[in-house]
């Protein structure tokens, strides 16, 4: 149940474009969700979402990590724990994507995912468990990116040049498969949340994968209609239930 909720909140963010810079993400930011999903009819807190932002240096450049993070709260470690990384380390100017890692530790279950990008060239290697491992050179499209990149490279979009009814699409490379996306504008609204009453841009999600969102319009985001553009809120409905993502706190912001 969990395992499809948390990679859908990553996945429902995209790329939309090719020439964005970043004027948005800083080196240094930090933002803090609540994640809940709908128990039973009651809509249940159950785990912190994180995602932050730090420079690496290498001996050939200078990279902007992003990672991001999903632990269950304790009181539902025993029911179903959840220790998730998804993190990329990309080009701090344009967001394009060196390095990609995911580690899904659910349960039982445990997943290892390492992209390594190169024009449109993948090499992934996947591991399950320790006695399984799969290596693969994939080919991409231009423009393809791993979920946490897209999920920032979006906060580069400037929703001040396209018009309500607008809709864009995408692609995220997951689980070495190419997913396919579109996102609708549908404007400007001002919501209350944990950092204050925000005006905020609007979209509506869809993707051409059946078995990830479900229904028309039920995938909601609201990014912060300002500079950093940084998501809010978020709600989704997918196979398994329905759920909101809820943010707590934001620190480090470039503007």
């Amino acid at each position: 149940m969990l395992r499809t909720s948390f990679p859908f909140i990553l996945s429902i963010l995209f790329s939309l474009g090719m020439l964005a810079q970043n004027n948005a993400i800083s080196k240094a930011e930090k933002l803090t969700y609540t994640a809940s999903y709908n128990m039973s009819g009651i809509l249940t807190d159950i785990a912190q979402v994180t995602m932050e932002t730090n420079e690496v240096k290498t001996s050939k450049s200078t990279l902007l990590r992003l990672k991001c993070t999903a632990v269950t709260y304790s009181k539902w470690d025993n029911f179903f724990k959840i220790r998730d990384l998804y993190e990329s380390y990309v080009n701090p100017n344009t967001l394009t994507p060196y390095l990609y890692n995911r580690d899904v530790n659910e349960g039982s279950y445990f997943k290892n995912m390492k992209y390594t990008f190169s024009n449109n060239t993948v090499k992934s290697v996947m591991k399950k468990k320790k006695d399984y491992i799969e290596n693969k050179t994939l080919t991409i499209h231009t423009g393809t990116k791993d979920i946490v990149s897209t999920l920032y490279y979006m906060r580069l979009t400037d929703f001040k040049k396209i018009s309500v009814g607008t809709q864009k699409t995408f692609t995220i490379l997951f689980d070495n498969e190419e997913i396919k996306g579109s996102f609708t504008y549908l404007g400007k609204e001002t919501i209350t949340t944990a950092i204050g009453k925000k005006e905020c841009y609007k979209l509506a999600i869809g993707t051409s994968e059946a078995n990830v969102l479900q229904g028309k319009n039920n995938n909601l985001l609201w990014l912060t209609a300002d500079e950093n553009k940084i998501i809010v809120y978020g709600k989704f409905k997918i196979p398994v239930g329905t759920g909101e993502l809820k943010i707590k706190s934001a620190s480090g912001l470039k503007n």
